[in-house]
């Protein structure tokens, strides 16, 4: 299979289509991005590239980071994540206050934006310098040291965070905030504004495609049982309300965020981020949606 050629295809018949989206107006910072940036990574099992369009190019990764601190919980602290966060998909949007009030203050799971505060605040009590650990953690799995906050993109979010704060503050009435509201707040909008390139997301999560090993081998970040649940629940509850659509037109385990990327793991064959800045009406970016039910579809590499 000439993988190179069909990331070529694949990228002609995108860039083709009419819909390309609207780059986000929720984070200030973000509206500056060029909405034509489109590119496409592939890095297969047996560590072989494949790349198109601007797949060297670093961006704001957003929700993304949230297996990234997942994963990290985990390693540290095990299955006792789970006592404060679930694994449901939430059907609703991913800030949501309703939700949490109706669940009494325990998140549906930890890529919606309540259950990513609970997530960050473990990691600060856990931690003696989170955010500075949080970065090594990602430049480990990446194999990338240079890999950074976004110092604008964090502010840019602090300034418009209110939502945030509201779920920050209702987890903190239901006792499942430890920590101080804002020195959480601070981290979560830290780890949103990380940058990184589709070449480096798809390197960062071989490891879900590698039974729970880094790209070298070197490192377990996960058992096989825990990369196994974590690709289950990035397959149920990766994309928002709209996860659904993605298992049905896609077929992998990934996760999306709004500043356009999109990284999916196919577990023994590959990983394959994708970014492209216009996102439709559920924050998740067309073209990259578009590119990944291509992949699948023409490749019959799906999961199912």
């Amino acid at each position: 299979m000439d993988l190179q050629a069909i990331l070529e295809n694949i990228y002609t018949q995108t860039l083709a289509t009419e819909d390309k989206g609207s780059v986000s107006a929720s984070i200030p910072e973000l509206r500056a991005v060029d909405p034509d940036k489109f590119g496409i990574h592939l890095l297969t099992i047996d560590r072989k590239d494949h790349a198109i369009g601007d797949s060297a190019e670093r961006f704001s990764i957003q929700s993304i980071s949230k297996v990234f601190t997942i994963s990290y919980a985990i390693s540290l602290l095990g299955d006792e994540v789970w006592s404060r966060v679930g694994v449901e998909p939430s059907g609703n949007p991913f800030n949501s206050l309703v939700q949490l009030e109706y669940e009494r203050g325990r998140p549906r799971n930890p890529f919606i934006n309540a259950g990513a505060l609970v997530v960050a605040d473990m990691l600060i009590s856990g931690l003696k310098n989170p955010k500075e650990q949080l970065l090594e953690f990602v430049r480990m799995t990446s194999g990338h040291d240079t890999i950074g906050f976004d110092e604008r993109v964090a502010a840019s979010e602090k300034e418009t965070g209110f939502r945030n704060a509201a779920l920050a503050n209702m987890l903190k009435s239901y006792d499942n905030l430890h920590n101080d509201v804002e020195e959480v707040l601070d981290f979560y909008f830290h780890q949103c504004s990380i940058t990184m390139s589709c070449k480096e997301l798809a390197y960062a999560f071989f490891y879900f495609a590698n039974r729970g090993y880094t790209f070298d081998n070197k490192v377990m970040i996960l058992t096989e049982s825990r990369n196994k649940r974590l690709n289950a629940l990035m397959q149920t509850c990766g994309f928002y309300d709209e996860s659904g659509e993605f298992a049905y037109k896609v077929g992998l385990p990934g996760k999306s965020g709004i500043g356009g990327g999109i990284i999916a793991i196919h577990p023994g064959r590959f990983s394959v981020a994708t970014w492209s800045p216009g996102l439709n009406e559920k924050g998740n970016s067309v073209r990259g949606m578009k590119a990944l039910e291509l992949l699948t579809t023409e490749t019959a590499l799906s999961i199912f």
